[in-house]
């Protein structure tokens, strides 16, 4: 007999059961965490997003970096989305502050709780629980992406962006790396393996750019919207 049709016992179907009931009321918490998110984040506008490494601490290069570009954007009339933690979060968040811009944070629950900085505007501040909820927030509402140096999630940003750029689920938008001696190592990865075994198309490489001045990855961007609409990107 297929495994599959062995009848299940009592308790076997108990569990079952169980199971199913635990996972619609999760598709209940997941859709409560996008109405809210959705909520604030509509209310926003003009949003870039700022991304990097949480432990970069206040006064170290990128950091500083965080700070600088998020004020440029500040000045070219944008106003700034991180993920509301510390390290390069904080310095982006930090940054449009002082600048008089927008400060917007989407925290997330953490084993190890991350707690949000202290430069979020009142009321634009939200946390939650599911990654996939929280990365929805980013793409759809932010009309960039500046990607400073940082680790998995970050990395997981920047290739979630590129992807659906290159794949057109999102409308096009301006992708930033800043840090280029940090991020060398990969884009030649990227070019001597994945272009050369034809993974990629050369074309891909222009979804992205490399620049380590502030006020040139501003510019970019806004130079990039005197030709597009800052219009949500689904």
């Amino acid at each position: 007999m297929n495994e599959s049709t062995i009848p299940l016992n009592h308790e076997q179907q108990l569990d079952s059961l169980s199971s199913a009931q635990e996972d619609i009321w999760r598709i209940f918490r997941v859709m409560s965490e996008f109405v809210d998110g959705f909520t604030m984040m509509s209310r926003q506008n003009n949003l870039v997003s700022i991304f990097g490494s949480a432990r970069v601490k206040p006064g170290s290069p990128y950091y500083e970096l965080g700070v600088r570009v998020a004020q440029e954007l500040v000045r070219h009339g944008f106003n700034v989305l991180t993920g509301g933690g510390p390290g390069v979060m904080e310095a982006g968040n930090k940054g449009a502050k002082e600048q008089g811009g927008g400060s917007v944070g989407v925290n997330i629950e953490l084993q190890h709780e991350q707690s949000a900085n202290p430069y979020i505007d009142r009321n634009r501040l939200i946390t939650f629980r599911h990654f996939f909820v929280r990365k929805v927030m980013f793409v759809k509402y932010a009309h960039g992406f500046v990607v400073l140096p940082g680790g998995f999630g970050t990395l997981d940003e920047f290739f979630e962006a590129i992807t659906l750029i290159q794949t057109h689920k999102t409308k096009p938008f301006p992708v930033i790396l800043m840090g280029s001696e940090y991020w060398t190592g990969l884009i030649d990865w990227m070019k001597s393996t994945l272009l050369k075994e034809g993974m990629i198309s050369e074309s891909d490489l222009k979804l992205f750019e490399i620049t380590d001045d502030p006020v040139m990855a501003a510019e970019k961007i806004a130079q990039f919207y005197e030709h597009h609409k800052t219009v949500t990107n689904f």
